[in-house]
């Protein structure tokens, strides 16, 4: 294991190797800003006055954008360090799922491309690429929340998810729990639409952000990784996640794949 993950362990939902997405992938209920400040009231600051777990208000394009000129508290020695650990975790989690599924080795396309026997919770097909990516992206996810903890406390959230309005430029960040609550009615119908980076480095309110990463998991990992096009039914139809995202959150987004680490920056 890195020396960068070598104190984390996988938790038991993870050692039970259970897919972890309810029609997609659950956002993770630990988001960074709202952990820091029950942990220290002082990083209460953060939140901007509001309460612990309140959603920050909504904000236009035009104010996101003019805010994030002011948010460059990443200097390159702690930008590399953040890129170099998110690298590291997404390697390690490709690996410890390998070793746990493969024995270690590497997937096949034709064992990438297998169908699994039962569909998801939402009736749809699923393959064992998108199985094991969920399991990697699960394992790298929560290497991610010990690593930067310490790092960037309430600096950063994991999977947040935002309602973003092409026409408009407003962008309303989803509270953990809302997510929560929603994904378990009708399959998250009332989600469809909605972006959710894998990480977001920003000010301490998630609509602040300063940077953003998506992990991918190519399977067999000769492909190379791309961003992910959304389809038919969804607002932003033939645009790609990273477009979207630099468009929404007014920041640089990035690539994390095991192999070539960080790769595909966008700026905005």
């Amino acid at each position: 294991m890195p020396s960068v993950v070598k104190r984390w362990r996988p938790s038991v939902l993870f050692l039970l190797g259970g897919l972890h997405w309810v029609c997609g992938p659950v956002g993770y209920a630990a988001d960074s800003v709202t952990n820091a400040c029950r942990q220290n009231p002082a990083n209460c600051a953060l939140l901007h006055g509001q309460e612990a777990g309140a959603a920050p208000t909504v904000r236009s394009g035009a104010e996101i954008a003019s805010i994030a000129a002011t948010l460059r508290f990443l200097s390159p020695e702690l930008k590399l360090r953040i890129e170099r650990t998110l690298h590291e975790c997404a390697a390690w989690a490709d690996a410890e799922i390998n070793r746990r599924r493969l024995g270690g080795n590497e997937p096949s396309r034709q064992q990438c491309q297998e169908v699994l026997p039962t569909l998801d919770p939402c009736g749809q097909k699923v393959t064992r690429a998108m199985q094991w990516g969920s399991e990697k992206h699960g394992l790298a996810t929560q290497c991610v929340q010990e690593q930067l903890d310490p790092l960037i406390p309430g600096r950063f959230s994991l999977e947040p998810r935002y309602r973003y309005d092409r026409q408009t430029g407003q962008v309303q960040w989803l509270s953990p729990a809302e997510v929560r609550a929603l994904l378990q009615q009708d399959c998250g119908k009332e989600l469809k639409g909605t972006v959710v980076p894998d990480v977001v480095i920003h000010s301490g309110n998630p609509l602040q952000a300063v940077s953003i990463y998506d992990f991918k998991f190519p399977c067999p990992p000769g492909n190379d990784a791309s961003w992910k096009k959304y389809t038919e039914g969804h607002v932003n139809k033939d645009l790609t996640q990273g477009k979207v995202y630099v468009e929404a959150l007014k920041a640089e987004a990035a690539l994390v794949t095991p192999r070539r680490g960080i790769e595909q920056r966008i700026h905005p």
